[in-house]
C-alpha cells in the first residue's frame, strides 16, 4: 500500500534539470564498470560476491553516498548506499544483484564467460544481462544524481545483494527483514528490455509421492506397483490439470504453469518398487495458494490411483512465494513512465515471467516495479550478452525515474 502521505504528490521532470542529470551520465566509465563486475566471478554457488560488492561500494562512496555492507555471512554480504536529500520526501530504494548462476561447460561458449569482452555493441559473459547490467545501471545512475548536484526532497537508496540466485534469503530477504532498508518504493532491476514490470509470477514447490506395496518381480501380482501409480497420476495431471492451469490467466504475466522436473523412485530390479516420487514446479498467478494448488494436484492424482488397490498419494508443499502485483499508477509506476516518455518511448505495462528479489520488498506492501536492462531468454544461457545501448537507456531510465519522484520542486530551476 502505497504511503499515504505522499498522496497528492506529483511526477513531473523539469527539462533543464533533467540536462544536468543526463550530462552526468559517463559512458565510458558506465560501461567500464559493468566490465569490471562481470569479470568478477561472483558464481551461486557457493555465493561469495565480496569483491564484486566492494566495487559497488568503492563507486558509491566516491560519489558521496553514505554506504554500508552488512550480511548474515562473510561472503554473502551487501552494500546500501544512501544519497540524502534536503527534505522529507519519498523514500526511493533501487535493487539489483551481483551474484551469478555457474557457467556449465566452459567450451561451449564462444567468448571467455568472465572476460566481459564487448562484439557488436553487445557485452558477453556471465551475469553481463542477469543481473550485472542492472547493478551498473543503478549505481551509475545514482552515481549521476549525485554529481549534477541537483536537490532532492526525498532519499535515493542504492543495493546491491547477493544471493537471489538461491533464494535472495541471504541478501534482499536478510536486509529488509534486518531493517537495513525502509524505502517507500522500490526498483528492481532485471531483465525487462527496459519495460515496466508491475507484477510476477510466484512459484510452489510440490513432492507427490505414490506408496504401493513391495514385491518380487517375479511375481508382480502380489504386490501394488508405485512406478506404474506414478505413470498413471502423470497422464492424469496432464490431461486433466495442465489444461486448466493454461486457462488460468492475467492481463500481465503468463499463465498458471505447471513443471515435474524430478522423478525418483525403486530399489532394485527385480523388486516390485514401494514408493515413487516426483517433484511439480507449479508457477501461481495473484490470487492463487500453496494450500490450493495441493489439494487439486491430491485431487487429480488420487483419482488417478483410486481403481489400483493398494496404492496412496502424499503431497506435500515443500517451497513457495506468492505472486505479486503493484499498481502501474502508483508514484513509483508513473515516475517511471515519465521518464520512459522523457526518453522518447511510450511506457509499455508488462509483468515478469519468473520470480525475483521483488518478493522481499513487497511483503509490507509497499509499490514494487520490475525494470531492466537485456532479454530475460539469454539469463542463464551460454554467452549470456547485454546490449550496451540497453544498459545506457536504462541508466538514464533509473536517473530520471528518481529525479521525477525525489526531485525538490521549489529548487527544481537552481544551478
Amino acid at each position: 500500500m502505497e504511503n499515504a502521505a505522499f498522496a497528492g504528490r506529483r511526477n513531473s521532470i523539469d527539462p533543464s534539470v533533467a540536462e544536468r542529470v543526463l550530462n552526468a551520465i559517463d559512458r565510458d566509465e558506465t560501461i567500464a564498470f559493468l566490465q569490471e563486475l562481470v569479470r568478477v566471478p561472483s558464481v551461486n554457488p557457493p555465493g561469495d560476491v565480496r569483491r564484486a560488492i566492494q566495487l559497488c561500494d568503492d563507486k558509491l562512496a566516491a560519489a558521496g553516498f553514505d554506504t554500508k555492507t552488512v550480511g548474515a555471512t562473510p561472503e554473502k554480504v551487501n552494500v546500501i548506499g544512501t544519497l540524502h536529500g534536503i527534505g522529507p520526501g519519498p523514500r526511493l530504494a533501487f535493487n539489483a544483484h551481483v551474484d551469478v548462476v555457474p557457467v556449465g561447460d566452459e567450451t561451449a561458449w564462444t567468448f571467455p564467460p568472465f572476460g566481459a569482452e564487448i562484439h557488436d555493441g553487445k557485452l558477453y559473459g556471465r551475469g553481463a544481462g542477469d543481473d550485472k547490467a542492472s547493478v551498473a545501471a543503478q549505481i551509475m545512475a545514482g552515481v549521476a544524481l549525485a554529481r549534477s548536484g541537483v536537490p532532492l526532497d526525498g532519499t535515493l537508496i542504492v543495493t546491491a545483494v547477493a544471493d537471489e540466485e538461491t533464494t535472495g534469503e541471504l541478501g534482499s530477504g536478510y536486509i529488509v527483514r534486518e531493517g537495513h532498508v525502509e524505502a517507500d518504493f522500490v526498483i528492481v532491476g532485471e531483465q525487462t528490455m527496459n519495460q515496466i514490470c508491475v507484477a510476477e509470477r510466484g512459484a510452489v514447490g510440490v513432492r507427490v509421492v505414490v506408496h504401493g506395496v513391495a514385491g518380487h518381480g517375479a511375481a508382480p501380482w502380489d504386490g501394488a506397483n508405485a512406478i506404474e501409480g506414478m505413470g498413471l497420476a502423470i497422464a492424469a495431471l496432464r490431461t486433466k490439470l495442465w489444461p486448466a492451469l493454461a486457462r488460468r490467466t492475467h492481463r500481465h504475466l503468463p499463465c498458471a504453469t505447471a513443471t515435474i522436473s524430478m522423478i525418483d523412485g525403486g530399489v532394485k530390479t527385480n523388486v516390485i518398487p514401494d514408493r515413487c516420487e516426483i517433484y511439480i514446479d507449479r508457477r501461481i498467478l495473484p490470487g492463487e495458494t500453496p494450500e490450493t494448488v495441493a489439494a487439486e494436484i491430491r485431487d487429480v492424482a488420487e483419482r488417478a490411483i483410486a481403481p489400483v488397490a493398494g496404492l496412496r498419494v502424499e503431497v506435500t508443499v515443500k517451497a513457495s512465494r506468492l505472486a505479486r502485483e503493484s499498481d502501474p499508477d502508483s508514484l513509483v509506476g508513473r515516475a517511471l513512465q515519465e521518464a520512459t516518455r522523457f526518453l522518447g518511448n511510450e511506457p509499455v505495462i508488462t509483468g515478469f515471467f519468473g520470480g525475483t528479489d521483488a518478493r522481499h520488498f513487497a511483503s509490507n506492501g509497499r509499490p514494487v516495479m520490475i525494470v531492466g536492462p537485456g532479454q530475460s531468454t539469454t539469463a542463464h544461457t551460454v554467452d549470456e550478452w547485454v546490449g550496451i545501448d540497453e544498459v545506457l537507456e536504462a541508466t538514464r531510465l533509473y536517473a530520471l525515474a528518481a529525479l521525477a519522484l525525489l526531485a525538490d520542486r521549489g529548487a527544481a530551476t537552481v544551478g
